[in-house]
């Protein structure tokens, strides 16, 4: 049975994108502890981060990278902050928080209750700040 987040890169279930390349996927959290709070996600279904191989790893914190500084250009911030949780939800994935201080990424913490227009600006703000191509080959280049 495909993961939520499965079904999201399928494009079975919308989401506010904000980069993509042929390995990865990047959306807004729908419960966001943070405007720009972002998912980055592999297109390949597996459960447990560590699961990934040692070159998926490498290439989803690379494509992670990327995304956080056009989030960090997006809504300036001290650091953006990652975690890697994964109960929520059987696919891996990285929580990247734009953080202020390190209270910031308590997951407990109220979630912020935004609009669907508040979304789609959030996506394009972080979008259009992201100056790097997401291509592998741009990586080494």
């Amino acid at each position: 049975m495909a993961t939520i987040f499965s079904m999201i890169v399928a494009g079975e279930i919308p989401s506010y994108k904000v980069a993509e390349n042929e390995q990865f996927y990047a959306f807004l959290d729908i419960n966001p502890l943070a405007k720009g709070h972002t998912l980055v996600i592999p297109k390949r279904e597996v459960d447990y981060f560590f699961d990934l191989t040692d070159e998926e790893i490498g290439a989803m914190q690379i494509f992670a990278k990327k995304v956080a500084e056009g989030i960090k250009r997006a809504f300036p911030c001290i650091k953006v902050g990652q975690a890697v949780l994964g109960l929520e939800v059987p696919h891996a994935h990285i929580h990247l928080v734009p953080m202020q201080s390190e209270k910031d990424m308590l997951f407990t913490n109220p979630k912020l209750k935004l609009t669907p227009e508040e979304f789609k600006e959030i996506a394009e703000k972080i979008t259009n700040e992201i100056a790097y191509d997401l291509t592998p080959k741009s990586w080494t280049d």
